[in-house]
């Protein structure tokens, strides 16, 4: 047992101070606190709080009060000038920069408003759009009040329509708790994802770095292979678990900070706020099994190469397994109760998503979660028991790797050694 905690601490050390991992939490933990300020930034590769200023031309002298008004209650943003030179006059100031645009306002032969805007960039921007729009209101009530149409009139016509949705099930989930589930469901999908593919590679790598400079010869002298590969596993595992807690004690630190400029939009869209207790256990449960799993498979085909460059190549079988649950995961944000969605989630390789996705998203009966999870650990330790074998054979074998076929050769080795 000494020399498994060896092994674990000099994995988990090294890894720790090595470059790219330090530069790589560096770089990502700057990424999280640009997004928590995403909206500081903008501002000042916008230019800050300049406002929008548009110069207008009323011809009618009835329009631009009322544009005026609805637009200073909607964007502060923009700042309309009422101008008194000529057309051309304005379009040559327009196109000097003094100001950002130009809005010349008529009446047509209904003596309804109709305007001719003036700006230098021929792409449609969110100026133009709310010009447009704000115009189009005061459009519509004038055509209302036309026809002899009173304000109350006007608003019950375009009110919406009552429409009650009543679910017959009592215990299925309201339309916003599913969309509150779908963000958070989306998030842990995500981060799963990454850190599966990253930290299952780091083992696989490791592995073949030791291989590749016979390092490997002397640990496998002193400690038994089996012991080596779990290891490896848990210490890539406590790698990664202290970095996804920086990432989530800065990220949480920063987003707290700032709580009132996400308040109705970063929380709420991606359902933090609401998000029940379970649902984190579930992901925590999921996360760390869908890892083991991996990262037993990563190990042992980690095991098989003898040069690192030859570690993608016989690892892609295991990445394209995740990116297909993942794909059908993403797929199933969308249809939780498919028939597709339900049967995936009791195959163990896709069950880390899959049945994470829909404890997160539907009411799934206990039994259910019971027997996948139990699929899946089961999985997890005939394959631990498969890698070790194949694991203690694969570190033997030096040369290139051609395919999978490596298996059985490894596994010969293992019985001669035996």
């Amino acid at each position: 047992m000494n020399k498994f905690w060896i092994v674990l601490n000099h994995t988990y050390f090294s890894r720790l101070k090595s470059k790219a991992f330090i530069v790589s939490t560096i770089i990502t933990l700057l990424f999280i606190v640009a997004m928590a300020n995403i909206q500081s930034i903008i501002k000042v590769f916008s230019g800050g709080d300049e406002t929008d200023q548009v110069i207008v031309i009323d011809e009618s002298d009835e329009l631009f009060t009322p544009l005026q008004s609805s637009i200073s209650q909607v964007d502060e943003d923009i700042e309309l000038i009422e101008y008194e030179k000529t057309e051309d006059e304005g379009k040559a100031a327009v196109e000097g920069e003094e100001f950002d645009a130009l809005l010349v306002l008529k009446m047509d032969e209904h003596n309804l408003p109709k305007a001719t805007y003036y700006e230098n960039n021929a792409s449609e921007s969110f100026l133009e759009y709310t010009l447009e729009q704000q115009l189009q209101q005061i459009k519509t009530a004038l055509a209302a009040e036309q026809a002899g149409f009173d304000e109350a009139t006007l608003e019950s016509i375009y009110e919406q329509v009552t429409f009650e949705k009543i679910a017959l099930d009592e215990e299925t989930k309201t339309d916003e708790e599913l969309s509150q589930a779908r963000g958070i469901v989306y998030v842990m999908l995500f981060v799963l994802y990454m850190a599966v593919i990253i930290y299952g590679q780091m083992i696989a790598m490791d592995v073949a770095t030791e291989k590749s400079s016979r390092v490997m010869e002397i640990l496998i002298s002193s400690a038994s292979p089996v012991t080596h590969m779990f290891a490896k596993i848990i210490g890539i595992a406590l790698l990664g678990l202290t970095q996804i807690i920086l990432f989530f004690v800065v990220g949480y630190s920063t987003i707290s900070a700032k709580v009132n400029e996400f308040s109705g939009e970063f929380f709420e869209v991606f359902g933090f706020t609401q998000g029940s207790f379970s649902i984190y256990v579930y992901a925590t449960l999921f996360f760390i099994l869908g890892y083991f799993l991996y990262a037993t498979i990563a190990a042992m085909l980690g095991s098989l190469v003898s040069r690192v460059e030859d570690v993608q190549q016989l690892l892609m079988p295991m990445v394209l397994l995740i990116m297909v649950a993942f794909f059908i995961a993403i797929f199933g944000l969308g249809a939780p109760e498919a028939k597709f969605i339900t049967v995936t989630s009791f195959i163990p390789f896709f069950t880390p998503m899959i049945m994470f996705l829909r404890v997160g998203m539907l009411d799934v009966p206990i039994w259910e979660i019971v027997v996948s999870v139990g699929l899946l650990i089961g999985t997890i330790i005939l394959l631990a028991i498969l890698g070790a074998r194949i694991y203690r054979g694969g570190v033997l074998m030096y040369g290139p790797s051609r395919s999978l076929k490596d298996f059985r050769k490894a596994l010969m080795l293992t019985k001669k050694e035996k």
